[in-house]
């Protein structure tokens, strides 16, 4: 049987201090040179990778300049997905949050002129290489990553007006249904399909998750009354961190 590599056993000796409470949530850890004498004379690169493998699975976190600290528990966030939610009047995202009593923010990278994919092509209705403008987002609740979206709109239709980008100008962050009302596109539906999935080494990375861990991934796009596909997002959520509720209406 091939033996278990030396920082896998050093997480897993880390992990049963903390299961034994000899640290609590918010303790500093002794240095990556003292834990390697209590862990059997490792060496301090094998310290340094069983810690980053904890941080990773939300475990411990580290602290720029300051060390190792063991990671407060995270509840698992409620995200409604409803008729409700995509109403004007904002991000979703932040309505949800408050909901929650939390502070929901993002950051976010906009890109315009991008040739579409094939896929995201014809999620949109527009042919391959058509421009479009992506914008990729992390959505922070309380400050820490619980989310990640890429989104595509098509360049020709919000082109040379004030809602092209985003998260630019003067309704920047006010979502999809607002921005384009503004330059009279009345979006009437979003549709939703869900996949289970794993995260890639850089969504890991953004949402301080494990490689592989168990993730969500939404593929969304709105339509205007027209039948038009507005805007497409590839929505990714993982499962340590939110629950996806769906809310459907039932009429009388």
């Amino acid at each position: 049987m091939r033996e278990q590599p030396p920082y896998l056993r050093v997480a897993d000796l880390l992990r049963q201090r903390i299961a034994d409470q000899e640290w609590a949530p918010g303790d500093r850890l002794p240095s990556r040179t003292q834990l390697a004498q209590e862990c059997g004379g490792v060496g301090e690169n094998v310290i340094r990778r069983a810690q980053e493998l904890l941080i990773s699975q939300g475990v411990l976190e580290g602290r720029a300049g300051s060390g190792t600290y063991v990671a407060e528990p995270r509840a698992r966030l409620r995200m409604v997905r409803s008729q409700s939610r995509e109403q004007s009047g904002g991000s979703p995202f932040a309505a949800d949050m408050s909901a929650l009593g939390k502070h929901g923010t993002w950051e976010s990278s906009t890109e315009a002129k991008l040739p579409a994919p094939a896929d995201v092509a014809t999620r949109l209705g527009i042919a391959e290489g058509d421009l479009c403008v992506r914008t990729v987002y992390e959505f922070l609740s309380d400050g820490k990553p619980v989310q990640l979206s890429t989104s595509w709109e098509p360049y020709d239709l919000t082109g040379n007006t004030l809602v092209v980008l985003p998260e630019g100008g003067p309704y920047a962050g006010k979502g999809v249904v607002d921005r384009m009302a503004e330059i009279g596109i009345t979006v009437t539906r979003a549709v939703e399909q869900p996949e289970p999935g794993h995260a890639t080494a850089e969504e890991a990375t953004l949402l301080g998750v494990q490689r592989g861990a168990l993730v969500t991934r939404i593929q969304r796009t709105y339509y205007s009354d027209d039948g038009r596909a507005v805007e497409t997002a590839d929505i990714v959520v993982p499962a340590s961190l939110g629950v996806i509720v769906y809310e459907v209406p039932v009429s009388s």
